[in-house]
């Protein structure tokens, strides 16, 4: 057992094998070009591309959705083997053997929405419990919608009589309007998952790189690099997520499982900086909640202040 470790550890650690060059003398078969290797090295058409056959049309079929392209195989394998090895040889240039990050995990959304949609070993729709809460949430929306509309004509009643509004009703249009936005916003996020995780792992990127920046493996690490590394981690966690949605998990059940893989975020981190597990332990949390402050400050800020000026103008 030792021994099958020690030979993990090392195989973590090294690069991707690229395939030997072929000897024999091929012909092109798009520009007609006479060379030896792989590829034609005038158009780069692979050697391996000839008449069709149902292998090669179910491979062009996976290939639309990446799974047949060997980078995506060896990505999923390393994100979930060697996750920091692998973000580190794909900053350094080894972008060719990898799968492209963001390209992954708009794939893996996708992939994740059709499982919940009904692919699964049950073939449980999970999307309609999601529809039966919107609709739910709609309808307690709508119970105040009476109220929203009582603030309304007083607005109307005001601007008819020529006066202004008291300090008290101002008070109360400027706590609705607040409400307001943040249900808005609230909506818009569940709507748009994929973008406003990228957006959230742009702003966590900030002060994980100013911890980060540092590190012995990457003392030179740039913050485009270090999103480009959080979208891989996240893709890491899409993967690993997938599965209790495959396997239909219950509903306490999944919660603590990706609770779990939450904490699995350490290791990428630790194995990409190269410090310790100690050093990456507190330094992680330190820029999560570093993120969810400045985030949250920004957002009720901005939202107070979006309140107040629209009171102003009535």
């Amino acid at each position: 057992m030792k021994e099958r470790y020690r030979r993990f550890k090392e195989w973590e650690k090294q690069p991707h094998q690229v395939a030997p060059l072929s000897e024999e003398m091929h012909e092109c078969a798009t520009c007609g070009t006479h060379y030896k290797g792989n590829y034609c090295p005038r158009c780069g058409q692979s050697m391996k591309i000839g008449r069709y056959s149902f292998k090669n049309a179910l491979l062009l079929f996976l290939d639309v959705w990446g799974i047949g392209n060997r980078g995506m195989f060896r990505s999923i394998r390393d994100l979930l083997l060697r996750p920091g090895y692998m973000i580190r040889d794909y900053l350094k240039g080894m972008q060719m053997a990898y799968f492209p990050p963001f390209k992954m995990y708009f794939l893996l959304f996708t992939l994740s929405l059709l499982i919940d949609s009904g692919l699964n070993i049950q073939g449980i729709n999970r999307m309609e419990d999601k529809e039966e809460k919107v609709e739910a949430e709609a309808t307690a929306k709508a119970d105040d919608a009476e109220e929203k509309q009582t603030a309304a004509q007083i607005k109307k009643t005001v601007r008819k009589a020529g006066s202004s509004l008291t300090k008290e009703e101002k008070k109360q249009l400027a706590k609705k309007e607040l409400n307001r936005i943040i249900d808005v916003s609230t909506e818009w996020i569940e709507q748009h998952a994929s973008l406003a995780l990228l957006i959230s792992l742009l702003l966590f990127s900030c002060p994980l790189w100013l911890l980060f920046r540092h590190s012995p493996s990457l003392p030179d690490i740039r913050l485009s690099e270090c999103f480009v590394a959080m979208v891989y981690i996240s893709n890491m966690l899409l993967i690993y997520n997938i599965i209790p949605s495959l396997l239909c998990f219950s509903k306490d059940a999944e919660n603590i499982y990706e609770i779990l893989t939450m904490l699995l975020v350490i290791i990428p981190v630790k194995q990409l900086s190269g410090f310790s597990y100690w050093s990456t332990i507190w330094r992680v949390p330190l820029a999560a909640v570093s993120f969810f402050t400045i985030a949250m400050a920004l957002f009720v800020a901005g939202a107070f202040l979006y309140a107040k000026i629209y009171v102003a103008l009535i």
